[in-house]
C-alpha cells in the first residue's frame, strides 16, 4: 500500500512550540497511563528495527534516540505529550511514510477552515459554513501568516495540520491572515466539537454502535467517489480524490474516458492510496508493460510494474496535481512525463513517495487502545533513476490561483488545461466542476 502521508518530512520538535497556546487544563498523568505509553514505545520502535527498508535508519542513531524518548515520557505532564514524544522520535527519519498513529481521541474537533500550500504561500481554501470562523469573517482566499503564533511555509503546514489535528488537538486557533486586498489582522476561532464514545460495542447486541460505523463507512465512501464533467464529445474531466478503488471501478473510470478524444486526470489532493489501484489505473493508460517504478527494500530490488490494457485509453492526456497530491498521485504524473503519454499541469506536489505497510497495535484487555505507525518498507525508483520524495513531481506548466481566484471560486488550473487541450472552459465555470461537500462535523 501507498498509504496516505499524515505529514510529510515532519519537524516535530519545533512545532511542540506552537501548542501550549489554547491548551486546555489536563489531568496530571497517571502511572497507569505513563507505564502506557512506554509500552507504545517499546512496541513501535520495535516494528520500526523490524520492518523499515533502511536498516542502517538513514544514519540516525536510532537506539540513543529512543532511550531519549523513554526518559522524555518519563517527565511528561499528560498522556498526549507522551504521544507526541513518540511521533517526533519517527521524526527523525526524516520519512514521509514513516509515522506514529496515536489512539483516537474521544472527541473529534473542527477549526471550521481547510488551507493548503499555493506555491510557497499558504491560503484559505473552505470555510465550514455556521462555523466560528465563518462568524469572525474568515474567507477562502485570506492568506494564513500564521497559526498560533507559528509561521505557516511549504515544509511547516503538513507538520501543523498532524500536531493540532492528530496529536494535541485545541479548543481553538490564533490565525494571522492578509485578505486579498493586502489588509493584516489577527483573531481567534473556536473549533466545532463533539464527543464520541469512549467504549464502542460492535457486537449484534450492542445497540446503535455497529450501524452508526456503517453510515460512517458509507459518507467516507460517497466522499471519495470519482467525480465527472464533461464538454459533449470534446473533453472529459475526471476527478479521483484517492486511488483506492476495485479493479472493476478502475475499468469503468477508463471505460468512460475512452469515449472521448481528450481527458483530465485532476489529482489535485489526492494524497494516495493502493498499489493496485495505481497499476490498474497506470495499465489502462498504455497498450503495453510499464514499470512504474524499483522498489528498494531491507533486502532486495523488485520492479512494480502496471500490465497494459487491450483497450486503453489513447485520447490527449493532461493530469493536474497541487501540493497536497502525493505518493501514488505523484507516481502516476511523473510516469505520464517520464512515458512522454501527456503533460502535467499545476503545483508542485507533495514529495511525499514510498511504498509503507500500517502496523496496527493495541494496548490494554477489557478497555482496548488501539494505536499503531505506518512504516516505510520500500523507497521507489522511477525510470530516471531517481527517487520523488522530498523533491515531488514539478509540473510541465505551473499554474497556480490566485488569492482572488480562491476568493471568487475561480479554478485557473482547470480552465488552463482545457485549454491545452483546445477546448474553452472559463475559470468560472471550471470552479464550478466538482462543488465541494464537507463531511459531517
Amino acid at each position: 500500500m501507498f498509504f496516505r502521508p499524515v505529514l510529510p518530512t515532519l519537524r516535530l520538535i519545533p512545532a511542540l512550540a506552537l501548542l501550549p497556546i489554547f491548551a486546555w487544563s489536563q489531568q496530571q498523568m497517571s502511572s497507569y497511563d505513563r507505564g502506557r505509553a512506554q509500552d507504545m514505545l517499546h512496541t513501535i520502535s520495535d516494528d520500526v528495527r523490524k520492518h523499515y527498508y533502511d536498516p542502517k535508519m538513514h544514519g540516525v542513531d536510532f537506539d540513543a534516540q529512543i532511550a531519549e524518548t523513554k526518559k522524555k515520557i518519563e517527565t511528561s505532564t499528560s498522556f498526549n505529550m507522551a504521544m507526541s514524544h513518540i511521533a517526533a522520535l519517527l521524526d527523525t527519519l526524516n520519512d514521509s511514510h514513516t509515522f506514529f498513529v496515536p489512539p483516537q481521541h474521544a472527541y473529534r474537533n473542527d477549526y471550521g477552515i481547510q488551507y493548503q500550500m499555493v506555491g510557497q504561500r499558504c491560503f484559505v481554501t473552505r470555510v465550514r459554513p455556521g462555523s466560528d470562523a465563518e462568524a469572525k469573517g474568515v474567507k477562502p482566499g485570506d492568506e494564513v501568516l500564521g497559526i498560533n503564533g507559528y509561521p505557516v511555509d511549504r515544509a511547516d503546514a503538513w507538520k501543523i495540520q498532524y500536531v493540532l489535528s492528530i496529536l494535541r488537538p485545541r479548543m481553538g486557533l490564533h490565525l494571522a491572515l492578509q485578505d486579498p486586498s493586502g489588509a493584516q489582522r489577527q483573531l481567534d476561532v473556536a473549533a466545532i466539537f463533539r464527543n464520541k464514545k469512549r467504549v464502542n460495542d460492535l457486537t449484534s447486541e450492542g445497540g446503535g454502535d455497529i450501524w452508526e460505523l456503517i453510515r460512517q463507512n458509507e459518507t467516507q465512501e460517497h466522499l471519495l467517489r470519482a467525480r465527472y464533467f464533461q464538454v459533449p464529445d470534446q473533453l472529459i474531466v475526471l476527478k479521483m480524490p484517492e486511488f483506492s478503488f476495485a479493479p472493476g471501478a478502475v475499468q469503468e473510470m477508463i471505460g468512460k474516458l475512452r469515449k472521448y478524444p481528450n481527458a483530465i486526470v485532476d489529482l489535485r489532493g489526492n494524497p494516495g492510496g493502493a498499489v493496485e489501484t495505481l497499476k490498474y489505473f497506470v495499465g489502462g493508460m498504455f497498450d503495453r508493460d510499464v514499470k512504474i517504478a524499483d522498489r528498494v527494500g531491507r533486502k532486495d530490488t523488485k520492479p512494480e510494474v502496471a500490465k497494459g490494457s487491450h483497450d486503453p485509453f489513447t485520447g490527449k492526456l493532461v493530469v493536474l496535481v497541487d501540493a497536497e497530491s502525493a505518493s501514488a498521485a505523484e507516481l502516476f504524473a511523473r510516469l505520464i512525463q517520464l512515458e512522454k503519454r501527456g503533460t502535467v499541469l499545476g503545483d508542485f506536489s507533495s514529495g511525499s513517495v514510498m511504498e509503507a505497510k500500517e502496523f496496527e497495535e493495541k494496548s490494554g484487555t477489557d478497555v482496548v487502545a488501539f494505536y499503531g505507525a505506518s512504516i516505510t518498507q520500500w523507497d521507489l525508483i522511477m525510470s530516471d533513476g531517481k527517487s520523488l520524495e522530498h523533491s515531488g513531481v514539478k509540473p510541465d506548466e505551473l499554474v497556480l490561483p490566485t488569492a482572488q481566484d480562491l476568493a471568487n471560486n475561480r479554478d485557473p488550473v482547470l480552465a488552463r488545461a482545457a485549454e491545452s487541450l483546445g477546448v474553452k472552459i472559463t475559470p468560472e465555470e471550471a470552479g464550478k466542476a466538482f462543488p465541494y461537500e464537507w463531511p459531517p462535523e
